[in-house]
């Protein structure tokens, strides 16, 4: 099995700022891409921001310049830090991986189970 946690989210004022944090565990071979998506009350679940095993990163429009994606390979962990948070920021956030659990396996999908962050005016 393998297991995404989450850590990190809360209740913050607007112009605050919150670390997203994200580790993979069980049995992993390797993990390409790893990334946040965000979820708002009413609407589809969207991309935040992801990035590569070589480190490469895209990040949604309305996030650039705001929040930084990062991973720590060693620790199988992706984090997300967020500056400069709005109140349309609310949302549950998602950690997800694409992993593989063997040499010979192709790679699926994994998503955590959410962290609520929410940004009061």
């Amino acid at each position: 099995q393998v297991q995404l946690v989450e850590s990190g989210g809360g209740l913050v004022q607007a112009g605050g700022s919150l670390r997203l944090s994200c580790v993979a565990s069980g049995r992993i071979f390797s993990i390409n891409g790893m990334g946040w998506y965000r979820q708002a009350p009413g609407k589809q679940r969207e991309l935040v921001a992801r990035i590569l095993s070589d480190g490469s990163t895209n990040y949604a429009e309305s996030v650039k310049g705001r929040f930084t994606i990062s991973r720590d390979n060693a620790k199988n962990s992706v984090y997300l830090q967020m500056n400069s948070l709005k109140p349309e920021d609310t949302a549950v956030f998602y950690c997800h991986a694409s992993i593989s659990r063997a040499s010979w396996s192709i790679a699926l999908d994994y998503w955590g189970q959410g962290t609520q962050v929410t940004v009061s005016s």
